[in-house]
């Protein structure tokens, strides 16, 4: 079996996932979310999370990130994310053309945004010639496999709060920051003071669906409508919701999580030995970031695919999955010993 370090995206279903699928298709249900898989897993999300919550299953993580900011924001209104932010950057404009959300982006040097860079935002409030700050979007853990601490979490939130701003978090990997940080999903989330999340499972063994979560329900009134004019309303909506039920029961997340963070961490460990090998990012995760020599990147790459992060600085980005063995990593790292090895002999 070939495991690449590209994408956790590029692992295949959890086998208890896979059952659950299966358990799904054995029957006909009603559609559009109104099956006792999706009502039950509804109910698992509010025990989840220790409190009431509307829940809506959509397809995929950009899905989840438009509706969620269209329930959040009008035309006219802004959405504060920092400048490496999935939405920003991987998204094809999708939250500018759906949301007709005005992204309003900050540099960062670990992907992480703080309440002092998003002053730098809060201004022309009432002004009808700019757009308004509505929404704070943060993401955890980050694009960067960066963590957000629940104290700095609490900060953003206030700080949002204070100026009229809801908060939305992309939680496209959440369940690698939650089991990180030995936290709950309510400690990182509403708790915190988080309004909405696109709560990711796809990168985590799922073989496909998000869940949009609001806290503040009262902003979720037009999201059925929202989520139906966005093209992600699942007619079969019961092959989303059942993965989710497998994926929440008896912490099949965290399980999943900690092993893909375990992995990242052997990765980095072993290959920051490597000379020149650095590492550029801390490793909290399931990602390393690190600079190789340009050289070495062709060859690798056609062993074991990942992505080049940074084409100047031949900053390279190594994710692991819950499905990532140690075999794999001493396999990978045996390919740069060899690239290594090879350079010095020269």
């Amino acid at each position: 079996m070939t495991h690449f370090f590209a994408s956790d995206n590029n692992a295949g279903v959890h086998p208890k996932v896979m059952e659950a699928l299966m358990e799904a298709n054995s029957n006909h249900a009603i559609s559009y979310g109104d099956d006792y898989h999706t009502r039950e897993t509804t109910t698992l999300f509010q025990k989840v999370f220790e409190t009431n919550l509307d829940v809506f299953f959509v397809y995929n993580g950009t899905g989840a990130n438009v509706t969620a900011l269209q329930a959040l924001m009008r035309p006219f209104e802004a959405v504060i994310c920092a400048q490496t932010a999935h939405i920003n950057c991987d998204e094809c404009g999708a939250p500018e053309k759906h949301a007709n959300a005005k992204l309003l982006t900050v540099k960062t040097p670990d992907g992480k945004l703080t309440p002092e860079l998003i002053a730098l935002h809060l201004h022309g409030f009432g002004d009808q010639h700019h757009s308004q700050p509505k929404v704070v979007s943060i993401t955890q853990s980050t694009e960067m496999g960066t963590l957000y601490s629940i104290d700095e979490l609490k900060a953003i939130c206030n700080c949002a709060h204070k100026n009229g701003l809801a908060v939305h978090l992309d939680g496209a990997r959440i369940a690698n920051a939650a089991a990180a940080l030995g936290c709950s999903f309510a400690d990182i989330t509403w708790r915190a003071g988080v309004d909405a999340v696109s709560f990711g499972g796809t990168k985590n063994g799922l073989m496909f669906g998000e869940a949009v979560l609001f806290f503040n329900r009262t902003l979720a009134q037009y999201v059925p409508f929202i989520r139906k004019q966005t093209a992600q309303l699942h007619s079969k909506m019961r092959f989303i919701s059942a993965q989710f039920k497998a994926y929440l029961t008896d912490e099949l997340w965290r399980k999943n999580a900690l092993r893909a963070n375990r992995m990242a961490a052997m990765l980095a460990e072993r290959a920051s030995k490597i000379p020149r090998i650095e590492l550029t990012q801390k490793v909290e995760v399931n990602s390393v970031f690190a600079v190789i020599p340009k050289e070495w990147i062709e060859s690798l790459q056609a062993q074991s695919f990942f992505y080049v992060w940074n084409n100047e600085t031949s900053e390279v980005r190594w994710m692991t999955s819950f499905d990532t063995t140690e075999e794999d990593v001493e396999n990978f790292v045996a390919m740069l010993q060899s690239m290594s090895a090879k350079a010095v002999n020269k």
